[in-house]
């Protein structure tokens, strides 16, 4: 090759350099250059077939063209290189004028719902109950025939209730209506004496303002030899006070009927409103806010109770309902509705634990 045609390359490889927009095409170039296939290295692979006195000058004017080439590259390495961490700089940029970002125990929210089952099991607690828990869907016997519910009874037809397909043993479980299947569970696994609550979900056919499909409920459960209607009325005057954190309250029972309690009573508290607020333990107007009732004979004798030896109370109240009154929430439907507005708005930080000594709201 003469001297010529190695300048007429150095310039076009030099150009190709020049022209080489990021790192990735200047290695590109390289390799086509100075690797082993590279056209640079192709010509100094013919020195070895070159006449000695040829061999020496050829060599000097191919290596120089190779040197041209490396600083070229080097030099254009370099300057892509700035380039690529300025933009990289660039796109990371980070503002540490702008305030911080509030974090999740900031912006997060306890559910209106979880926060008064947390309240209730902490109430509940100190007067000495237990939680307990069972399954959503129910056989029939724990739902109904055990707790004394007759076939004919309104709460069995299928516009009441969510029913499963018939099983082989010709019995439909069923989505449970309260939680006085866990009751049942209880009796039947331990005996007395019992304290429990058992919180949880329900299904009832139902859906307006008031009611939904799904809701939650509480409800409790003492059963030992000793147990009767003054305890009953003890047991709920406290968890008034303490839930609604008022000092008193007024309560009246109401006469009323349950299939798995005899007597059955209503219980009403007495409030005041002022405005849009609601004032328990002021006024003289009443609210309905729980059934109970001391356990039916029937019901212990469906669990192999002795109903001579044993007797007890039980009572249920919605979680649902308890919130509304107490937060102030109108329309149960926005409960589940997943409005991150409202739960903003209703909703508690993750750090506020209700306790009896610290206050529960």
């Amino acid at each position: 090759m003469s001297a010529s045609e190695l300048d007429t390359l150095k310039a076009e490889l030099l150009e190709t350099i020049a022209s080489a927009s990021d790192l990735s095409g200047l290695e590109e170039v390289r390799v086509g250059a100075l690797g082993k296939k590279g056209r640079v290295s192709a010509l100094m692979q013919r020195l070895g077939s070159m006449p000695p006195e040829e061999r020496k000058s050829y060599g000097q004017a191919v290596n120089a063209v190779k040197v041209a080439i490396s600083e070229a590259l080097e030099a254009k390495r370099a300057t892509l290189a700035r380039a690529a961490t300025a933009a990289k700089l660039a796109g990371e940029r980070v503002d540490v004028t702008l305030p911080v970002r509030e974090g999740p125990l900031a912006e997060g929210r306890i559910h209106p719902v979880s926060q008064v089952t947390e309240e209730l099991t902490e109430i509940f607690a100190d007067m000495g109950f237990s939680i307990a828990e069972g399954p959503d869907i129910e056989t029939d016997f724990n739902n109904f025939t055990a707790l004394n519910i007759p076939p004919e009874h309104p709460a069995r037809q299928d516009h009441d209730t969510f029913y499963f397909g018939e099983g082989a043993d010709g019995d439909r479980p069923v989505l449970r209506t309260h939680t006085s299947p866990v009751q049942i569970r209880t009796m039947l696994a331990h005996k007395p004496p019992l304290r429990i609550i058992a919180p949880g979900r329900v299904y009832r056919c139902d859906s307006d303002q008031t009611h939904t499909p799904m809701f939650h409920q509480i409800e409790g459960l003492v059963i030992d030899e000793e147990t009767h209607l003054g305890h009953l009325k003890w047991v709920l005057e406290e968890f008034c006070k303490a839930f609604f954190e008022v000092p008193e309250v007024k309560m009246r029972f109401r006469a009323s009927h349950f299939p798995f309690t005899e007597p059955s009573m209503e219980v009403d508290i007495g409030y005041a409103k002022v405005g849009d607020e609601i004032r328990i333990g002021e006024g003289d107007q009443w609210l309905e806010i729980l059934g109970c009732g001391m356990v039916h004979p029937n019901v212990l004798h469906a669990v192999d109770l002795d109903s001579k030896k044993y007797q007890g109370f039980a009572f249920g109240v919605g979680i649902d309902r308890l919130a509304m009154l107490k937060y102030g929430a109108p329309d149960l439907r926005a409960f589940f509705a997943g409005d991150l507005r409202w739960l903003k708005h209703y909703g508690f930080l993750p750090l506020s634990v209700p306790t009896l000594a610290g206050g529960l709201s």
